[in-house]
């Protein structure tokens, strides 16, 4: 699923944005329509904006196969959609795991 999308010829590749004053100007390249995007975060299943934020650890393997975390990064959790799992975050009070775990180049 495309991260940004023309609303009118849905066009998702040829797409160019600028940023002034905290705000993402869209230009689409196919039709020429122009847009502010909208920040808000939703959830990807059910277009809810009622989202929580979660902390999702990223891991890199530090040594042999050591796993280590090098940093984090925030994911939005619908409290319908994504409910054992925010459930799992909110009462470890630890970040998530990664969605796909560094594997051996070999």
């Amino acid at each position: 699923m495309p991260l940004v999308v023309c609303p009118h010829c849905e066009e998702d590749e040829n797409l160019t944005g600028e940023t002034a004053d905290g705000a993402i100007t869209i230009t689409c390249g196919g039709c020429g329509a122009v847009w502010e995007r909208d920040m808000t975060p939703r959830c990807p299943t059910c277009g809810s904006t009622d989202v929580r934020e979660a902390l999702q650890a990223i891991l890199d393997k530090s040594r042999g196969t050591q796993l280590s975390i090098q940093s984090m990064k925030v994911v939005w959790l619908c409290p319908e959609c994504d409910a054992h799992t925010l459930r799992r975050y909110l009462d470890s009070n630890t970040p998530l795991p990664p969605d796909v775990m560094p594997v051996d180049p070999r």
